[in-house]
């Protein structure tokens, strides 16, 4: 992959990390505030459901942010854009939809056909 589109896809990952961050950084102070100021039992309940699913968006995202470290790695190593599996170049639309993809669309539809069929 030439440099300027190295360059573009590395200034997609590091904008993709910053809104992650900046995501994770208001859900924090969000949960600061606790169920102290809250007196029905209901409210608790509700306000724990919400707290559970937070948690488990900041899993995702944490893994996702992973993914990018992974390949603003790729790009300084000079590996970016090829497909883990297949060692095939993942296409450039696939890369502007998702650049922290690490296989092409037909490992990736594999993948996904496995884990189906695995129950996953």
């Amino acid at each position: 992959m030439d440099p300027k589109k190295l360059e573009h896809f590395k200034k997609l990952l590091l904008e993709k990390k910053q809104r992650l961050i900046a995501e994770a950084d208001r859900a924090f102070h969000n949960l600061e505030g606790g169920a102290e100021h809250l007196a029905d039992p209901t409210d608790i309940a509700t306000m724990e459901s919400d707290l559970g699913l937070d948690l488990r968006l900041r899993d995702r995202e944490r893994k996702l942010l992973r993914k990018i470290e992974k390949a603003l790695q790729k790009i300084e190593e000079g590996s970016y854009g090829i497909c883990e599996a297949c060692g095939g170049e993942i296409e450039e639309k696939r890369l502007e939809a998702r650049p922290e993809a690490t296989l092409c669309i037909r490992c990736k539809r594999e993948q996904e056909k496995m884990e189906k069929l695995r129950g996953e």
